[in-house]
């Protein structure tokens, strides 16, 4: 026993000496875990795994199936098409699933992947579904043509390329206004097969779901597959622009009548969900006009008495993602608490208030679950990532809120990867508040050397510095780079409250950016951390923050890094298109009397006279919500003082970087800014 101990043991520490670091390349040939669904016998989970080969920058998502109890995952797919969007038929022994062979249309196999059958012959693309739980309809997402072509407006002129407007919202995310509108189909399923389409919104220059992220999770049928509820913002032009007021509908089958359940709601609504018996309709909404970072709350409706009830009153914590349990006092969602993201379950029959139970406390990201309700112990898969894990399924016992690793699609990369340490830290602020920061320490971090540290500023301004395994801002390749992260939940960021959340409006380079000084200060007293060699870096918001610290960081840093980042507030103001986010933010446009301190007092170009260090800038043309001009104006004001920069560009990306070589091209030139000035 002892040899073979001690043979474990030898062979344990060949792999740590042998193990490599982590790598762009590396990023590329990890599978990409999501949307676990629990088969109703709550025996198998299905699930997608998008794969990339970075030769042909292209990659492809495949269907997987795996028992509850763990073991050998099946490739139910096995093909160079996207396969997406797998559900369960209600007597588990089906699966509908798009499939983009020819065009993206719904098919069907059995339960084991065999027999696959397209069932949809639709004229358009379908971009989601979902087949009624009766069996009997299914709605579809497909996209419509509603305004005239430039060649249909001037048939003599077919090689004009010229587009013409009238309103706002010319353009968003990364595409412009072309005239086509994505709306809600249903139709019957008949002998296995999808019948005739009927277009529930006829007519309609809106789009469900709500662009540029939106997808299948903001429509749902109800049980008897009589009603749709849907997500739309039924507004245009300016109005859309400066509005977040979406609206939950609910569409009859029967009459054909559309009734807006969320009237009078004036922030985001989205995302609603039938109960089981109908009787209920539940979806999150955010109270604040225009506050696109507002607590999200779930309301619950009620169908025959049309009244509506916060079921989260008293909960300071914004919800992710929410579905029913087994009853209508039962709704489990998804919450970002203390820089994590965990599942909790809301019970009307608990005697506390709020009736909220946290039932995971991981230190990783639940990002999405499926319920099995109808076993006897009733259970939850969830897809979960960490600074150190790349998305893996996980069961969770929802009494205990145990937590264990079902899939394992990287192990055999991973195993040869040797990660670095990662440490929560929290941070005295400068008004006595406490930052959560996290702290990643490169493989085989030895004490007695002195190490070359980077701030990273998250983007948003609203949005987690969690747990998340991002596949560009990735703090473990950062530190096998050899550079110690210093991650902080700045002022401004979710999980903390709605007072700390809300904090960063209207105050762009107030206490968040004290924030980040506190932070990287503070680590910067440890010995290994060479304080000689500080770098700043960030994209969106973080992009902002890098270039409002190049006028304000009184010699700290050494270099700069700042991706797509906001650098002149009235231009900005001018070229973006969801002015919601500005007007609420900024607080308002730059023409305002008296004119918002945002503009006044915040606006790194106005700090340029005080740049002195070495900056890399980063854009993309198709970024419509930060323009690349903002980038251009950043580089410009850097070079035309002399100081050391680099822009670096990409024709075809928008707000991120997605396509393979472009990501591993970023990475490259990132690590090479960097070594030159803190290496």
């Amino acid at each position: 026993m002892q040899k073979i101990i001690l043979s474990c043991v030898v062979a344990f520490l060949s792999l740590q000496l042998n193990a490599q670091t982590l790598t762009p390349e590396t990023l590329w040939k990890l599978g990409r875990v999501s949307d676990p669904q629990v088969s109703p016998d709550g025996k198998m989970v299905l699930y997608n795994v998008r794969t990339f080969n970075l030769a042909d920058n292209k990659g492809a998502s495949d269907l997987m199936l795996i028992p509850v109890s763990g073991g050998t995952a099946l490739n139910l797919t096995n093909s160079a098409d996207d396969e997406t969007n797998a559900r369960w038929s209600a007597d588990g022994k089906t699966i509908y699933y798009l499939s983009s062979k020819g065009s993206s249309q719904v098919w069907s196999m059995d339960a084991m992947g065999n027999n696959k059958t397209q069932i949809s012959t639709t004229g358009n693309d379908i971009s989601s579904f979902e087949v009624a739980p009766s069996g009997n309809r299914i709605w579809m997402n497909m996209d419509v043509k509603i305004d005239k072509t430039t060649l249909e407006i001037y048939p003599d002129l077919p090689k004009a390329t010229g587009r013409v407007f009238d309103d706002l919202m010319y353009r968003h995310w990364n595409t412009w206004e072309d005239g086509l509108y994505s709306h809600v189909f249903i139709a019957n399923i008949e002998n296995g097969k999808v019948g005739a389409v009927k277009d529930i919104q006829t007519g309609e220059r809106f789009d469900t779901p709500l662009k540029p992220t939106g997808g299948g999770e903001q429509i749902s049928w109800s049980a008897d597959g009589n009603f749709v509820a849907y997500t739309c913002k039924k507004l245009a032009g300016k109005e859309y622009a400066v509005s977040t007021n979406s609206d939950i509908y609910v569409y009859d089958a029967a009459t054909g009548k559309t009734e807006n359940v969320s009237e009078g709601m004036n922030g985001y609504d989205m995302n609603p969900r039938f109960s089981a018996d109908g009787t209920k309709l539940m979806w999150l909404s955010m109270e604040t006009p225009t506050y696109e970072a507002d607590r999200n709350r779930i309301m619950v409706y009620d169908v025959k008495s049309k009244t509506k009830t916060e079921a989260t009153a008293g909960f300071d914590l914004s919800v992710e993602g929410a579905e029913w349990g087994k009853n209508n006092f039962e709704i489990y969602f998804l919450c970002g608490t203390q820089a994590t993201q965990q599942l909790y379950v809301y019970d009307g029959r608990l005697k506390m208030m709020p009736p909220i139970r946290k039932i995971t406390n991981d230190v990783g990201d639940h990002i999405s679950f499926s319920l099995s309700l109808k076993s006897k112990e009733p259970f939850a898969v969830t897809s979960m990532m960490s600074i150190s894990l790349p998305t893996e399924l996980f069961y969770v016992d929802l009494k205990t809120g145990a937590s264990k690793q079902l899939t394992f699609t990287n192990k055999s990369i991973l195993d040869g990867v040797k990660m670095g340490k990662v440490e929560k830290r929290m941070i005295k602020a400068t008004d006595g508040k406490e930052i959560l920061t996290w702290v990643i320490y490169p493989p085989n971090f030895d004490a007695t050397k002195k190490y070359p540290t980077l701030l990273y500023c998250q983007g948003g301004p609203q949005s987690t510095v969690s747990q998340f395994f991002s596949y560009r801002w990735n703090f473990q390749l950062m530190a096998a780079n050899g550079y110690i992260v210093v991650a902080p939940n700045r002022r401004g960021l979710p999980s903390f409250g709605t007072e700390w959340n809300r904090q960063i409006s209207g105050d762009w380079g107030g206490q968040s950016m004290r924030d980040y000084l506190s932070a990287i200060d503070d680590v910067s007293k440890e010995p290994y951390v060479n304080k000689e060699k500080l770098g700043a870096v960030g994209a969106s918001f973080g992009g902002y923050s890098v270039y409002w610290l190049a006028g304000h960081h009184e010699k700290r840093f050494k270099t700069f890094i700042s991706h797509c980042g906001v650098f002149n507030l009235e231009s900005m103001y001018g070229t973006t298109e969801e002015l919601w986010f500005t007007d609420f933010d900024m607080g308002g446009p730059y023409w305002k009397s008296p004119k918002p301190k945002t503009y006044t007092d915040f606006s790194p170009h106005d700090f340029v006279k005080d740049w002195d260090t070495p900056i890399l800038v980063i854009h993309n043309e198709l970024d419509f919500r930060v323009p690349l001009s903002q980038g251009m104006e950043a580089y410009t004001a850097a070079r035309y003082q002399n100081i050391p920069a680099r822009f670096l560009y990409f024709p075809n990306e928008g707000h991120h970087v997605t396509k393979p070589q472009n990501s591993v091209m970023w990475q490259r030139e990132f690590f090479r800014w960097l070594d030159t000035y803190l290496k």
